[in-house]
């Protein structure tokens, strides 16, 4: 399943992607996110892996990030797996004006079980919800420094 996800955030580029390229933000904006650990490679570069364990409510999930471009400011590209799905994503940034950015970000999941394949199948939106939740507390935490940590 593949979808694109665009918003606007009210700031500078450089700014957006000072706060998207630290491991130590990423606690503000990523609901869930219980702890990171680095696995390999220069963290936010190209082939980086970076481990991130998630907790909702009684199920966790641990993820491995491995970074398949970077090109700061314009592109950041890494791929998410995890048991039953990958998700590649494509981020693009733009500065809009000199105060403005776009953030486009192509996602395609890919399951990789049956049970996996039938969720995609049936519950596409929760997938979508997810990225555009994700994105959406980004752009509250570089705007006006809104966390989403610890708000349970």
């Amino acid at each position: 399943m593949k979808h694109t996800t665009e918003l606007l955030i009210d700031k500078p580029i450089l700014e957006v992607i000072k706060k998207l390229n630290s491991i130590d933000n990423l606690k503000h904006w990523q609901n869930g996110l219980v702890s990171t650990s680095h696995i390999s490679g220069t963290p936010n570069e190209l082939g980086a892996k970076l481990k991130l364990n998630y907790t909702f409510g009684k199920r966790k999930m641990e993820i491995i990030e491995t970074v398949t471009k970077q090109d700061f400011p314009r592109e950041y590209h890494a791929t998410y797996t995890t048991k039953g799905v990958r998700n590649i994503q494509e981020n693009y940034f733009k500065a809009i004006e000199d105060n403005m950015t776009q953030w486009v970000s192509k996602n395609e999941f890919q399951p990789t079980n049956f049970k996996m394949s039938m969720l995609l199948f049936l519950m596409p939106s929760s997938f979508k919800k997810q990225t555009k939740t994700y994105m959406t507390n980004f752009k509250h935490f570089v705007e006006k420094g809104t966390s989403v940590y610890n708000s349970k």
